[in-house]
């Protein structure tokens, strides 16, 4: 009897083995990403992008995503974050306080994505179309305590060895600057970059480059045209074929400006436009294979709703409730290898370990203790109120 209970206990020990190496083995068959593209919808969650199937009647990249996820987007200060933290947060394993840039709450610098696959030998690339200074974008570069330091980001920005492209606008925070400083000569005689204003006639083989296509954000989608989905096209041109691969943010920057305004009619446009970028972004990663796209938020905008006023369910109105941010969850897209990992329900801080995991690079981060700030708790909130 002993020697049975022996014999039974080795069985499960040799199988409990087995399936160790057996997962340890498919996990290490597992393709890995070479090629990251990022994109953040600033103020994109899925009543925006639902409210522009709407209103179009189109169908929309978002539908193509094979994994999705909810996002959970407080900073380490506020319920409701700003782009700042939400950017830092996004782009590091740190929450950090609102108008804080790629720094911790004790203003210690973080190392973010771009940071980290610079020093694994990819290149790395940044598109938006609001200031190339603007919180976002800078969250992945950018060392500053407050978000409105743009002359000092955009130094940053100019001196950095680990950019290889930035495209988007706020020219002006290099060429008409409080210091005199003219950012662009400097860039361009002493620090390696060639930088044009216009999209045209861009020599993509360069290696080190910036468009400032607009002295402040670009104009809006209604004026601007194509010209983020093209410029993720120069981006892929440029990063393609690189050695070790390459890192390239993308930001759909104006879906935050038109909640902010509330105008329906400007975020459908700028959701519209963001799909379309996204779909070149996965046209890429289709003919690539070894491509990691993910499209994200840093938070919700507007507070969006659509209703039937006269609640008969036969007509819908965007409603907003609010001309500011909100703590609502967003949404999380991914596709590509790695992409079954941005499911079920997340803090914003999850995805840099995410993605470091789909591309074989587990376990990299700066040794700094994760801040993840408040958890979700009871808020001031008039349980009482009634619709009118």
């Amino acid at each position: 009897m002993k020697k049975l209970t022996y014999l039974s206990l080795l069985a499960l020990v040799m199988i409990g083995m087995m399936t160790a190496c057996n997962k340890k083995q498919k996990e290490e068959e597992q393709p890995k990403a070479m090629n990251v593209i990022y994109m953040i919808g600033d103020g994109m969650a899925l009543p925006q992008v639902y409210a522009a199937m709407l209103a179009t009647g189109e169908e929309m990249s978002f539908e193509q995503f094979p994994y999705i996820g909810v996002v959970d987007t407080h900073s380490a200060s506020n319920e409701i974050t700003d782009s700042a933290a939400g950017g830092t947060a996004l782009c590091s394993d740190h929450k950090t306080k609102n108008a804080m840039v790629g720094m911790n709450p004790d203003t210690i610098p973080v190392k973010t994505l771009l940071e980290v696959f610079h020093e694994q030998g990819k290149e790395t690339g940044l598109v938006v179309t609001s200031y190339i200074t603007h919180a976002t974008p800078a969250c992945f570069y950018a060392k500053v305590p407050h978000r409105r330091q743009y002359e000092d980001i955009a130094m940053q920005l100019a001196e950095a060895d680990n950019i290889n492209l930035a495209i988007g606008g706020g020219r002006k925070h290099f060429n008409h600057r409080k210091d005199s400083l003219n950012l662009i000569e400097r860039m361009e005689n002493e620090l390696g970059w060639k930088v044009y204003d216009t999209l045209d006639n861009i020599d993509v083989t360069c290696k080190k480059y910036a468009v400032l296509a607009d002295d402040g954000h670009m104009p809006p989608a209604a004026e601007r045209g194509d010209f983020l989905p093209r410029a993720v096209k120069t981006a892929l041109k440029t990063l393609d074929g690189a050695e070790n691969g390459f890192f390239l943010m993308v930001e759909g920057s104006q879906i935050d400006f038109a909640c902010h305004a509330n105008d329906s009619a400007y975020m459908v446009d700028e959701l519209v436009d963001f799909s379309y970028a996204i779909q070149v972004a996965l046209d890429y990663a289709e003919e690539h294979g070894n491509t990691l796209v993910v499209v994200t938020a840093d938070h919700e905008t507007g507070g969006l709703t659509m209703p039937d006023p006269q609640g008969k369910y036969t007509n819908v109105v965007f409603n907003y409730s609010t001309r500011s941010h909100t703590c609502l969850p967003v949404m999380v897209y991914a596709y590509g290898p790695g992409a079954e990992q941005f499911t079920g329900w997340m803090q914003n801080t999850a995805i840099k370990g995410k993605i470091l995991n789909a591309c074989g690079l587990e376990n990299i981060g700066d040794g700094l203790p994760e801040g993840e700030g408040p958890k979700i708790k009871a808020v001031k909130v008039n349980l009482d109120t009634k619709p009118e």
